[in-house]
């Protein structure tokens, strides 16, 4: 399939070059933007929001584990949807942003998991449960971490790259039973309580609500300020030998 039918911008952006100087442009403003929403965030979670009626104050941890779980969804996607321009189109850009992801995912799933364990041994009376919702939650651990294995087994790092995004396609399967699971069959788990298409809809209290919102634009803006800083030093490392990296080098000497 030609590149011609990508729009413009992305062939913009798939210079290496122009994504390096992108990349750090926009880089510290969304780090900075993420922590900002992550104050306020977690004062209108931790400090400003009420105690739940049934759960007291334990309930607290689901302004970092649903947003990390949300996350860990979400960047299973950025990730596939990577390797799959990456394998059609090989666009070298595209092969790292997919790779990148990897180990971000990896780290918000095991965040959602370990959290779900605090949460859930004074809620159900133990640290783990092969729920539904729980298993597949750890299958996700699990494809993140063939990902990172699989691209780390190949010396060619490209080769490796769409390998690995290969796997990543072929496992997105999992990701609607993670989401449905709470529907398709009788778990622990509680039900989904925020609605995004009709928020007044959620059966969760507005005073939790906004600061679990927040948390999760949060944790959206380090992820975005994380792969751009992550892809940034791979675009380096792969591209060592070519005239726009010398040039950098040599700016950057005194």
């Amino acid at each position: 399939m030609s590149r011609s039918y990508l729009p413009h911008w992305v062939h913009w952006l798939g210079s290496p070059p122009n994504f390096y100087r992108f990349a750090g442009a926009w880089r510290p403003w969304l780090m900075a933007a993420a922590l900002l929403a992550a104050v306020a965030g977690l004062y209108g979670g931790l400090v400003l929001a009420p105690p739940d009626y049934q759960q007291g104050d334990a309930y607290r941890i689901i302004f970092i584990h649903v947003p990390s779980a949300w996350m860990s969804l979400f960047i299973y996607v950025s990730m596939a949807v990577a390797g799959l321009v990456a394998l059609v189109w090989r666009i070298k850009l595209a092969e790292i942003v997919a790779m990148e992801c990897a180990p971000v995912g990896a780290a918000f799933t095991l965040v959602t998991l370990l959290t779900g364990s605090l949460w859930g041994k004074p809620m159900w009376g133990t640290w783990w449960t092969w729920d539904a919702r729980l298993t597949s939650e750890l299958v996700l651990l699990f494809l993140y971490f063939g990902v990172i294995g699989l691209y780390n087994a190949f010396e060619d790092r490209r080769r490796g790259a769409r390998a690995a995004s290969l796997l990543a396609l072929v496992g997105i399967v999992n990701l609607p039973i993670v989401h449905y699971s709470v529907q398709w069959w009788n778990t622990l788990h509680q039900g989904t309580t925020v609605d995004f298409l009709d928020p007044a809809r959620s059966s969760i209290a507005p005073a939790m609500l906004w600061p679990l919102l927040v948390m999760a634009l949060a944790t959206h803006l380090y992820f975005f300020a994380s792969i751009l800083g992550r892809t940034r030093t791979g675009l380096l490392s792969l591209e060592s030998g070519k005239q726009w990296v010398r040039q950098l080098v040599s700016e950057a000497a005194p």
